[in-house]
């Protein structure tokens, strides 16, 4: 492991040394890269930069990456739908919404991504996976892996290993699938699981699935193992050396404009803004002095900010004008925590000295944020 990281090492440092666009220019037919980051905006940047800079009819690539802990939201997905963001709060792990369809994935370290670049015309899927599924063979003739009709990855038949989504430009494309190596599944299973509740969308939904590490079939393989595999099966392909460029994400040197991309993939207007339009319709139950207050919430989600608000409130439990004010401040606000938290602090500042009226007040507005 020392070996290889040294060796990683060495061959970024020639990379960096190496004048701009080095290795895009210079390689024709096919290329692999691999990046030297963990983090999932840089790479999902990378993506879009090849996309959108790379001649792919000079060359087709590989792009292999692996990242930190993080939930990945496919571009028409609802994050309230797919995972359970507080979680993803407490446990600081990061959310990010890519730019292909497909569904939700959570990846870390354990957890291999490829990225197959074409031109719109040769791209194809099955051809990409049968590649992965022929060097997993080549690797270990003894694994049960092949791909369904649903573009996945199958281990024994039933465990999913791989997912699928893509992004099909007007002559660019490109077709990108994980890998689940060593995976933390109780995080995964954890993460994954919406408590949210009451919410409707016509955002695309994620389809559950069986999931299975290749190291719980075979605890000798590695990642790099694998990613080796890989690319030698690529590389054999596409009749080119078997070389992996090492970058990194954040060269503006040999990625022009590559900070811009990154950012924009990080913002609140990309990750939660792009959401589908979406409802809330669902019954707080709040203990109260001994009893339980149903209290009735319905909202209306526009890119991401609460559109509608609607809050059936017991009649004298609140002031009318204290009422009012909350819905009013809540309409146009962001559906966040953090946001609501701010903005209810703010309004209690400005209610009438009465300890029940508090109470009561911050009980409602916790629940409200619970929504969240």
């Amino acid at each position: 492991m020392v070996l290889q990281s040294l060796k990683s090492c060495l061959w970024l440092s020639c990379i960096l040394r190496t004048p701009k666009a080095c290795f895009w220019s210079t390689a024709s037919g096919g290329l692999i890269i691999q990046s030297v980051s963990n983090d999932i905006y840089e790479n999902l940047a990378v993506e879009d930069w090849i996309h959108d800079h790379m001649d792919l009819e000079k060359q087709q690539v590989l792009f292999l990456w692996r990242n930190s802990p993080s939930v990945v939201i496919g571009r028409h997905q609802n994050p309230w739908q797919e995972c359970n963001l507080r979680l993803l709060r407490q446990k600081n792990i990061k959310l990010a919404r890519r730019r292909s369809g497909g569904g939700t994935v959570y990846h870390d370290l354990g957890n291999i991504n490829l990225t197959f670049f074409t031109t719109r015309k040769k791209y194809e899927r099955t051809e990409n996976l049968k590649l992965v599924v022929k060097a997993l063979k080549a690797l270990r003739p003894q694994l049960d892996v092949h791909v369904t009709d649903r573009y996945d990855i199958l281990l024994d038949r039933q465990y999913k290993i791989s997912g699928t989504a893509a992004k099909l430009g007007r002559t660019s494309a490109y077709h990108h699938c994980t890998l689940l190596c060593n995976a933390d599944k109780l995080v995964l299973s954890s993460v994954l699981k919406s408590p949210y509740k009451g919410l409707k969308s016509n955002a695309t939904p994620s389809v559950p699935a069986s999931v299975k590490n290749l190291f719980e079939e075979d605890p000798s393989l590695t990642s790099e193992m694998l990613l080796d595999a890989i690319a030698k099966e690529y590389a054999t392909q596409h009749q080119i050396d078997h070389h992996v460029n090492l970058i990194n994400p954040a060269d503006e040197a040999l990625l022009p404009g590559i900070s811009n991309k990154t950012k924009e993939l990080q913002t609140w207007e990309w990750v939660y803004g792009k959401t589908p339009k979406f409802s809330v319709s669902t019954c707080l139950n709040m203990a109260y002095n001994g009893s339980v207050l149903d209290v009735k919430v319905n909202m209306d989600v526009k890119h991401g900010k609460i559109e509608v608000c609607n809050i059936d409130l017991p009649e004298q439990w609140l002031p009318p004008g204290l009422y009012s004010e909350l819905v009013k401040s809540l309409t146009g606000s962001k559906f966040c925590p953090n946001e609501i938290t701010t903005l209810v602090t703010t309004l209690l500042r400005v209610c009438p000295q009465d300890d029940e009226l508090h109470s009561r007040w911050s009980l409602l507005c916790e629940n409200m944020i619970m929504l969240m």
